[in-house]
């Protein structure tokens, strides 16, 4: 199959597809064990569970991503004929969320240890991402269910070693 990725890249890709979510449930969280601890009200244990539960998990999507796209510049996808707008438009969206993604990682460190003024900063991005992401999926479903082309077969097998195909 033209262009798959590694078995790392595709496991790499799910388990970041898997924690993003956890992000956004555990997000509010955060606003409501400042608050409470700005009121001198003690946060509950759930909250600061999940305030826990999300900037872990952010620190581990930073370095996740941080790793897929070392593998990316190392293994980079096949080279292809001209690009029509659409490979144009998805390699800018690829693009885009692998920048988004990595800043937000960064912004939320910084967000939660070093300067809370950025919080609002980390909430847009948040939003931006949460858009882009949508627009992934958009683009895969579409593939997928109208083209009824390869693209998500894609991430799901993986690339075949070219020295395999001879035994």
């Amino acid at each position: 199959m033209k262009g798959s990725y590694s078995t790392a890249q595709i496991g790499l890709h799910w388990l970041i597809a898997l924690l993003l979510p956890v992000q956004y449930l555990t997000g509010g969280s955060i606003e409501r064990t400042h608050h409470a601890a700005h009121m001198g009200v003690t946060p509950s244990s759930f909250d600061l569970f999940q305030h826990n539960v999300h900037n872990y998990s952010g620190m581990l999507i930073g370095v996740l991503m941080s790793v897929r796209l070392l593998l990316r510049i190392m293994r980079p996808p096949a080279p292809q004929s001209p690009a029509s707008w659409r490979q144009k438009a998805a390699t800018a969206l690829h693009h885009a969320l692998y920048a988004a993604i990595l800043v937000q990682a960064g912004l939320g460190f910084v967000t939660s240890y070093l300067w809370f003024g950025t919080a609002a900063y980390h909430v847009a991005l948040a939003k931006i991402i949460l858009l882009i992401v949508t627009l992934h999926f958009g683009a895969a479903a579409w593939h997928t269910l109208v083209l009824k082309d390869e693209t998500l077969d894609r991430m799901i097998f993986p690339r075949r070693d070219p020295s395999s195909e001879k035994l």
